[in-house]
């Protein structure tokens, strides 16, 4: 399988605290990878150093073979056209129409004109399972869960390869939550995305997730499915899958 991100022996230090102690891990092409680790474990501080927003001490992080923190800017451009990312609030533009906001990738990195650009972006919005007339809203007028998919709409834009969920289901209703991972995956499998997904939700892990990375002490704990995490002895991971068992777990159907 090809390797599409690799993180090698990364120590990220902020504010004099240790986040990250020599941290490795890798992802396959196609494969639905969910991140997650206890508070302060540097989960999102991960995901912003593997896309080139944030520097770390040492290591070296790669995409598609490409190291991210020796690419030229033209490097990194031809890269972040390779890839999406939701980023946990959205991070919409509340001036601009769901239209415009989605469209934005498409004006920044293609000479399309933009009623094509806006073309497009209807395409995606519909891909991201929103009604046509949510286009020519405003991102304040919307529900939060279909703020989030006008943010994947976004991230879809420029038909990337590899996506980048940070706590894609923060802040949603459980059903609305469920109908966003069911999405996830479906364009995973349909469109042949790789997905590195940063989240806290126990439902996700079992419903879409194809392997599961556990941060702990700046390293990685483990990585393995589910149940194969189940059997690490490490009170935190314990703790985590416990949280809902008197809930009984949810299925495993994809």
């Amino acid at each position: 399988m090809e390797t599409v991100i690799e993180v090698r022996d990364v120590v990220t230090t902020l504010g004099g605290h240790g986040i990250h102690r020599g941290l490795s891990l890798s992802v396959g092409r196609g494969e639905v990878i969910a991140l997650i680790g206890g508070s302060g474990t540097g989960k999102s501080v991960l995901l912003r150093e593997i896309i080139g927003l944030l520097k770390p001490q040492a290591g070296r992080v790669e995409l598609f073979g490409q190291s991210v923190w020796d690419a030229t800017a033209d490097q990194m451009n031809v890269l972040r056209r390779r890839f999406g990312v939701l980023f946990q609030d959205g991070a919409l533009f509340s001036s601009l129409s769901v239209e415009d906001n989605v469209a934005t990738p498409l004006f920044e990195h293609t000479a399309l004109p933009r009623a094509t650009c806006r073309r497009l972006a209807r395409l995606k919005l519909a891909l991201a399972g929103l009604p046509p007339d949510a286009a020519t809203k405003r991102p304040s007028e919307l529900s939060g869960g279909m703020r989030k998919r006008v943010a994947l709409a976004r991230a879809l834009a420029l038909d990337p390869e590899l996506l980048f969920l940070d706590e894609p289901t923060s802040g949603l209703d459980p059903i609305s939550a469920r109908a966003f991972d069911a999405l996830i995956r479906l364009l995973a499998d349909s469109l042949g995305l790789t997905v590195f997904l940063v989240t806290h939700d126990l439902d996700t892990l079992f419903s879409i997730i194809d392997r599961v990375i556990v941060l702990s002490d700046g390293r990685v704990l483990g990585s393995g499915t589910v149940a194969e995490l189940k059997h690490i002895d490490d009170p935190w991971l314990q703790a985590y899958f416990a949280a809902r068992a008197h809930e009984g777990e949810p299925s495993h159907g994809n």
